[in-house]
């Protein structure tokens, strides 16, 4: 059964959940609903169908799988983890499957394939990394939303800049050595944390310079079997 994931026609909150659609070879269509210009921000288009959907709780981004019918990005991404078992291992290497890179070594491939993937965390030390981080990963996206989208961005970005490396600190720190942000195997809030990072690397795109942990990451994630630009 084709998904349907809703959101507006920008990269904003469905970003991550796109990705790991994607990751996870889903069939999926969007529905993209057009925001109108500042100042007004027509958003006529999606109410007309927000009480039309059978949603509890109708916002976007919303993702439809037959009867299940959610709201909430990151319940969103939870659900695609769970549905596609992603703590079960087993990922083909051959031409034909997903992951097919021909631009990375053999060394590095099987580093990718042996880490393997949970859907959020075994342990519960990786449940409470994943649990921290998927929050701290929203409030620091926010963060540079609330920037963008203010009246005064132009006043303010140049003290925002400034920021960024206290922003960025504690992300570093927390991933450490790991290879992924919960440790040896790849979560569902190692989509919202390369979303983030990735924002802040448009934003600015020396920030991450003083932190050579976080852009083997973002390396490192560039290399699974997506397409980052989506």
């Amino acid at each position: 059964m084709t998904l349907i994931l809703g959101y507006w026609d920008i990269r904003g909150l469905a970003h991550a959940i796109r990705l790991l659609l994607e990751y996870t070879d889903s069939s999926y269509e969007e529905k993209k609903y057009t925001l109108g210009d500042a100042p007004d921000y027509d958003r006529s288009q999606w109410l007309s169908d927000k009480f039309k959907l059978g949603l509890d709780f109708p916002n976007l981004p919303y993702l439809i799988d037959g009867a299940h019918k959610l709201t909430q990005s990151n319940a969103i991404l939870r659900y695609i983890a769970r549905k596609h078992n992603m703590c079960e291992w087993g990922w083909g290497m051959g031409a034909g499957s997903r992951w097919h890179c021909p631009g990375l070594g053999q060394s590095e491939l099987l580093r990718v394939c042996l880490w393997g993937v949970a859907a959020g965390g075994e342990t519960e030390e990786e449940k409470i990394r994943v649990d921290v981080l998927e929050n701290q990963a929203n409030d620091t996206s926010e963060a540079l939303a609330s920037l963008c989208y203010s009246p005064d961005f132009e006043k303010l970005k140049p003290g925002y800049l400034k920021e960024i490396p206290e922003k960025m600190k504690p992300f570093s720190e927390f991933l450490g050595k790991r290879p992924w942000f919960a440790g040896d195997k790849l979560t569902y809030v190692d989509f919202l944390a390369y979303d983030v990072l990735d924002l802040y690397r448009i934003f600015d795109p020396k920030c991450l310079d003083e932190f050579p942990n976080l852009k083997a990451f973002l390396s490192r994630f560039e290399v699974l079997p997506i397409d980052p630009r989506l």
